[in-house]
């Protein structure tokens, strides 16, 4: 396809913005718009793993994300006291590129916005998509505020809860509770803590990622209910209850946990959108099409992903139909993966598996994870 394409991309999220520098990148004529009209970024912390930090590389940020979080190799796993029972070095997969570590979202946020912006992408925020028909040879959107325009491809990554989904399945399926919550906390890094470390509870899991030089994340999953509402009071009171037994630094932390203190949660929920993603020229990616839990944190690698390889195959496929049949063919399986690992690691915990059994399985899918994209 040599000539020019004209994209609008939908959401201003990780894997909207992937695509929309990976398309730029590739020489095409970019929109972005998002419903938020300062479209901020929610969240706390998140992991960053070596093949995120390989697909960030085919955008030419992955040294920027590292020196705004902390980069490190490896990681320990601890039983729920403390005790240290395994330290695991991570191998390199590609020079230069960090093996993992983390960073706080909005940072990841802010440095992918500047770059989009950067790269020439039009961005409209304030604005949302009604509608999306598509002709032989164009999209027809109509948005929000009602105005219309036609583009030669529409990329919906607006999230798990993606209106361009319901506007193209609308009989998909819905976004799935998995029987855990997430809990994130922002607290003072030690001096002494220089890896990922995983605490194993039963039935909870809780885990410290560092992401700078004096702040890390702590994560906390643990069995919650859908419909429960937490606001912050019940949240710190919720975190005390869950983490009375465990020891080390989570246990630190669990001690410091007052009004004051920075938590986010939300319920985890899950999607996996059959095949096709698409449907004449518009196209579901990240969260819109594979939305998986943070057992595997791989969730934002998959959304770079998504933005990276899309954009090769619109710019290398004969045409648009080739181009998204052959992408959805080739990130299926892979994201499939991802999402299905993470929930079985997801169940095993809340079912007490022994650490040993879910190591294996968190090992396997991690191996799979680094080969190519």
């Amino acid at each position: 396809m040599p000539e020019q394409q004209r994209v609008l991309v939908v959401g201003g999220g990780i894997a909207g913005m992937s695509a929309a520098i990976a398309m730029v990148n590739a020489g095409h004529d970019v929109n972005l718009v998002d419903l938020d009209p300062e479209c901020r970024s929610y969240g706390m912390g998140i992991t960053v793993q070596a093949p995120t930090y390989r697909a960030l590389g085919h955008l030419g940020l992955a040294d920027r994300v590292a020196a705004a979080g902390f980069a490190c190799r490896g990681a320990r796993v601890r039983l729920a006291n403390g005790t240290l029972i395994d330290e695991v070095l991570a191998h390199k997969l590609e020079p230069g590129l960090p093996d993992g570590g983390g960073i706080m979202r909005p940072k990841l946020h802010a440095i992918m916005a500047d770059e989009t912006r950067a790269r020439g992408v039009t961005v409209r925020l304030g604005l949302g998509v009604d509608g999306v028909s598509a002709s032989e040879t164009a999209a027809e959107v109509v948005f929000s505020d009602r105005s219309r325009a036609a583009y030669d491809l529409v990329v919906g990554a607006d999230g798990i809860y993606s209106t361009v989904r319901g506007l193209l399945f609308p009989d998909a399926p819905r976004p799935r509770f998995t029987g855990q919550g997430a809990f994130r906390v922002l607290a003072a890094r030690p001096p002494g803590l220089d890896m990922i470390e995983t605490y194993l509870g039963n039935p909870i899991k809780a885990g410290v990622t560092p992401i700078s030089d004096s702040e890390l994340y702590m994560f906390v999953l643990s069995p919650e209910r859908h419909d429960d509402y937490l606001d912050h009071d019940r949240q710190i009171a919720r975190l005390r209850e869950v983490l009375a037994d465990f020891g080390g630094l989570i246990g630190e932390i669990r001690d410091t946990l007052g009004p004051d203190s920075r938590v986010v949660y939300r319920p985890l929920e899950t999607l996996m959108l059959p095949r096709p993603w698409h449907r004449g020229r518009t196209i579901l990616i990240g969260d819109a099409a594979h939305a998986t839990t943070p057992q595997l944190a791989s969730g934002a690698g998959s959304a770079v992903e998504d933005g990276v390889l899309l954009a090769d195959y619109v710019t290398r496929a004969p045409d648009i139909e080739t181009a998204l049949t052959e992408f959805t063919e080739r990130r299926f399986d892979r994201c499939h993966h991802v999402v299905e690992s993470s929930v079985r690691l997801g169940e095993m915990e809340l079912g007490g598996v022994s650490g040993e059994a879910q190591g294996r399985l968190y090992g396997e899918a991690l191996a799979r994870l680094a080969e190519p994209a």
